[in-house]
């Protein structure tokens, strides 16, 4: 149990990112912008050394105060029967619907490549999940149109220019999210070595 400690503000409706642009009320989603900003996660216990414990991949940020920590337990804590409501009305709609091919330009393939082999930083699986899915603007799921077939994606400190063609997606580029004087200015940049060093190549 958490605190989301960079929330200043909550909203009584928000837009989620799942399904058409409608805003519902934000106790029936997972938004952040609580009036009570408390966060819940559940995480594997992979080691317990004295009074660390390290858990596997977690929505946290450095920092995020930690209010408690309980065991799971999933025979009072797992409902698989359980109606997700509009959420599950949504995923039985997307189930049906026909997905978006992807497809990777060579410059984007290049891209990719490049920063996967020489940072480990691959941002792709998840993207083109989402892309395939429904690749149309939408605010939550940071996907802008630019110009008239042309979209951007923000995947983390990440930009991804993609175009669609019917039911085809084309991933046309990759480009760095932040300014040249940001990364110059402040060190504690996500994935700043890399972004820096990437800018710096002729793909």
């Amino acid at each position: 149990i958490w605190w989301f400690h960079r929330n200043t503000t909550w909203r009584a409706r928000v837009l989620p990112p799942r399904g058409p642009a409608k805003r519902r009320g934000v106790f029936a989603t997972r938004s952040p912008h609580r009036p009570n900003p408390l966060g819940l996660t559940s995480v594997p216990l992979l080691a317990v050394e004295g009074l660390t414990l390290t858990v596997g991949p977690l929505d946290l940020v450095d920092g995020t105060p930690i209010f408690d920590i309980k065991p799971y337990l999933a025979r009072v804590d797992a409902f698989p029967e359980a109606s997700m409501g509009w959420i599950g009305e949504v995923e039985a709609e997307m189930a049906t619907r026909e997905r978006y091919s992807v497809e990777v330009s060579p410059l984007a393939a290049r891209q990719l490549t490049y920063l996967r082999e020489e940072w480990g930083i691959d941002f792709t699986e998840r993207a083109f999940e989402l892309l395939s899915l429904d690749p149309t603007p939408h605010r939550t799921r940071r996907i802008l149109q630019i110009e008239e077939n042309l979209f951007r994606m923000a995947c983390g400190p990440w930009r991804l220019y993609f175009s669609v063609h019917g039911g085809r997606v084309e991933v046309q580029s990759i480009e760095k999210g932040y300014a040249d004087e940001l990364l110059e200015t402040y060190a504690e940049v996500q994935d700043r070595e890399a972004q820096i060093a990437f800018a710096q190549q002729t793909f």
